[in-house]
């Protein structure tokens, strides 16, 4: 459950009377109701408020149904409308009851002195109430405000029209403005009710609670563009009241349990942000465990990845000679010498002990990724020429459809028929690995056999490989280990590139083929664990 599951069980426990248990010495809340209607008279008695057109009054009739009773003397039953019950002592009544104004705000006149704010949709936050986001009115024009419009401590100020905005409530508090007076807009609408007998914290808990906002916007009227809670609407909400000295009991211990909600919010988080990002801390660490050979135990009678590494120098030499493939023309050769490590290329040896970033087994290899594949790019689209969603047989993998390890294809496109010669031997198979070298820089991954030959972006180089395990060659490249390198060797002027000549001198652990299947098949079985967690 989350904090903020939490806390609307909390708050509709609390407006149902089942946070607090009953008092039988308090004052039944239909006396309290008796007091309030007697208060109401004396005001409007003395001009202070204004008569309400027949008002009514809320029962429950011998048959058990809640029956609502107005002025004029009709009766009717208003069952449907009851949300929930309520414990014995407490009792319906509509909003305007227990209330001396309830009224919108003012369009005002704006001015840029800062003395008189205005109070808008956006100051209503669920978290409180934001002073710092009110614009001003024009100080003058507060002639034209009647005093019943100025905003008095603990009046309730409710977002009042506007998908998103549209229910959000706030308590007004003078300690909270730095101003003399303040006013709300007309997006706002205040009430105000009889604070000695209803106090605004409980009536601000129940408009804030599940059973009020879940339903707001199916009572409100306009378009759905445009929703407005209309005054009469909110006048006529059906509130429960409980006692008086029982709405202090549930603030209070409102007060005592909402600040262990917060903190139960923090941890919550912490736990949630920490389950998202262990999947991806626990692969980067299987990776690297995996390149430093400590992910599968090495076998004695494993092929060593010396021999492994002639083998394919082999397999090159060949290719070369069948005009398959370009000779490398900077070929490097690492080998330990006095418990240091070399590199001889063009003729040239040179230690690189402060390249080695970890110890390997002994049966295995560092070597550069060129020496153990062909690294070729792909090819631009020609200026003026676009691709096409017509199938025209030949597949062009862009930069988009490249995910981590593989290809995505739901909106593939395709090379026309006319511009297909300048780029058809820009091409990509399903045993190759591709390296995004543009845009999203670093991306692994192969593609499936359905788009085998496909032409490859610019945007994307092609790793053909020589003996080695596809699938534990992404995987090393994917390691924080290599995938730091590709950051340090991107270009940093200009667009970010990753070139072909820095993909080649990429220092790679090369293990004994045998082992490169283990420890893919490790990899891939702890993954599947971990995404199960």
């Amino acid at each position: 459950m989350t904090a903020e599951q939490l806390r609307k069980s909390i708050l509709q426990m609390a407006v149902q009377g089942k946070l607090v248990p009953q008092d039988p010495n308090d004052e039944p809340a239909h006396i309290l109701l008796e007091r309030i209607r007697a208060e109401k008279e004396r005001l409007i008695k003395e001009k202070k408020i204004k008569k309400e057109k027949n008002p009514s009054t809320i029962y429950r009739g011998t048959d058990n149904l809640h029956y609502e009773k107005f002025a004029d003397g009709t009766v009717r039953c208003i069952e449907d409308e009851i949300p929930f019950e309520i414990p014995e002592s407490w009792a319906w009544c509509r909003l305007i009851e227990v209330c001396k104004y309830i009224q919108r705000g003012k369009s005002p006149k704006y001015s840029l002195i800062e003395k008189i704010p205005v109070i808008a949709q956006k100051c209503n936050q669920w978290d409180g109430f934001h002073i710092n986001k009110a614009k001003f009115i024009e100080p003058d024009s507060l002639k034209s405000y009647g005093e019943e419009r100025l905003l008095q401590d603990n009046d309730l100020m409710w977002n009042s029209t506007g998908l998103g905005s549209l229910g959000r409530i706030a308590m007004y508090q003078s300690v909270l403005n730095p101003y003399e007076l303040a006013v709300a807009d007309s997006h706002v609408t205040i009430i105000r009710p009889l604070k000695s007998f209803v106090l605004s914290r409980f009536l601000y808990y129940y408009f804030s609670n599940p059973s009020v906002q879940n339903v707001i916007e199916s009572q409100a009227d306009g378009t759905t563009k445009q929703k407005e809670l209309a005054t009469a609407t909110i006048k006529n909400y059906l509130i429960p009241i409980p006692p008086l000295h029982e709405q202090r009991r549930i603030l209070d211990k409102l007060d005592e349990v909402l600040p262990w909600i917060e903190k139960y919010d923090i941890t919550h988080n912490n736990i949630r942000t920490l389950q998202d990002r262990l999947p991806a801390r626990l692969k980067k660490s299987i990776l690297q465990w995996a390149v430093q050979g400590k992910l599968v135990p090495q076998d004695e009678s494993d092929e060593p990845a010396s021999v492994l590494l002639e083998r394919i120098r082999v397999e090159k030499k060949r290719l070369v000679k069948e005009g398959k493939l370009k000779k490398d023309k900077h070929e490097s050769v690492i080998f330990r010498r006095d418990n240091s490590y070399y590199e001889r290329l063009d003729g040239v040896e040179r230690c690189i002990d402060d390249e080695i970033p970890f110890e390997i087994p002994q049966s295995w290899l560092w070597v550069r990724l060129g020496s153990i594949t062909a690294i070729t790019g792909g090819k631009r689209i020609p200026v003026g020429s676009k691709l096409t969603s017509k199938n025209t047989g030949h597949i062009y993998i862009r930069i988009s459809d490249m995910c981590e390890e593989s290809v995505s294809t739901r909106n593939l496109l395709y090379v026309p028929i006319d511009i297909y010669p300048n780029i058809s031997k820009y091409i990509i198979r399903k045993e190759d690995v591709y390296i995004t070298v543009a845009g999203t820089i670093g991306r692994i991954g192969k593609i499936p056999k359905q788009l085998d030959g496909a032409n490859l972006t610019e945007n994307a180089d092609r790793l053909q490989l020589f003996l080695i395990e596809q699938n534990w060659l992404i995987k090393v490249l994917q390691s924080p280990f290599i995938q730091k390198i590709i950051i340090e060797a991107t270009t940093k002027v200009g667009q970010p590139k990753l070139a072909i000549a820095k993909i080649e001198r990429f220092l790679i652990p090369l293990a004994p083929v045998s082992e490169q299947k283990r420890m893919f098949e490790k990899i891939k079985q702890i993954e599947n664990f971990v995404q199960n967690l």
